[in-house]
């Protein structure tokens, strides 16, 4: 469903993606691992059509270049910093980005999105008033509101309650099930063992391995006389144990 291949982008003298290449097929969870400054939110930024890479090609398979607006429209992106209005209620905020993403949405579907993520009872509420929790879930929300081929979320439970977090991922899951390609970045180890079918470990601009659970473990289980009893232990292994600013 979308393609990376070869994607290269610079900042200057940074090169912050270096010839990545990534594909996520349809019913698929790909989460994007690495330590800060890796190159993740660049890579997310090309896949969503908000940057253009320097080189290499993106593709929305079946659609095009995610350059494109009606590309774009193919695509569920829940960003990391909140795109949220605090004035808005969450129904009127549900009822804007649809718009945004040029979807006819009915009144029926609105509430269902708002019920979907278990703010049906606030959905009246100003934004404002919610909790981090509940802007979360609702960004989530506008991200599914026009039942997008693709979901792109850049760490979607950051910050969340354990029970909010838990059913952030129900959620995925459950789209993934239903046919959408989901590419996901987080920091939280259990949340990508738990969601992802597929992992792509990535550290100063390139993808250093990529599989699922039991094939990073079993070919980046040992490092420097460590061994690997967990995914947070293949990232170190991959990615070194050095702090990062």
């Amino acid at each position: 469903m979308l393609i990376l291949r070869d994607v290269r982008r610079a900042f200057g003298s940074l090169q912050a993606v270096d010839g990545v290449s990534l594909k996520v097929d349809r019913a698929e969870v790909v989460g994007l691992l690495g330590p800060n400054g890796a190159g993740k939110s660049t890579t997310v930024a090309m896949a969503t059509g908000l940057l253009k890479p320097d080189s290499g090609e993106v593709e929305v398979v079946g659609f095009g270049n995610p350059m494109r607006a009606s590309v774009r429209r193919q695509i569920g992106l829940a960003p990391q910093e909140l795109a949220l209005y605090e004035g808005l209620t969450g129904f009127e905020t549900l009822v804007f980005f649809s718009r945004l993403y040029g979807a006819s949405i009915h009144r029926d579907a609105i509430q269902c999105g708002l019920d979907e993520v278990g703010l049906a009872s606030r959905a009246h509420d100003r934004v404002g008033h919610y909790s981090g929790g509940m802007k979360r879930r609702l960004n989530l929300a506008v991200a599914l509101i026009h039942k997008p081929s693709l979901l792109v979320l850049d760490e979607p439970t950051a910050g969340v309650d354990p029970q909010s977090r838990a059913h952030v991922r129900e959620i995925i899951r459950r789209h993934a099930a239903a046919g959408c390609a989901v590419l996901v970045t987080t920091h939280d180890m259990e949340e990508a063992e738990k969601i992802c079918d597929r992992i792509a470990v990535m550290d100063q601009g390139v993808i250093r391995a990529h599989g699922t659970l039991a094939q990073l473990v079993a070919a980046h289980g040992t490092a420097e006389g460590t061994h690997a009893r967990s995914l947070e232990e293949v990232l170190l292994n991959l990615t070194g144990r050095s702090l990062r600013e």
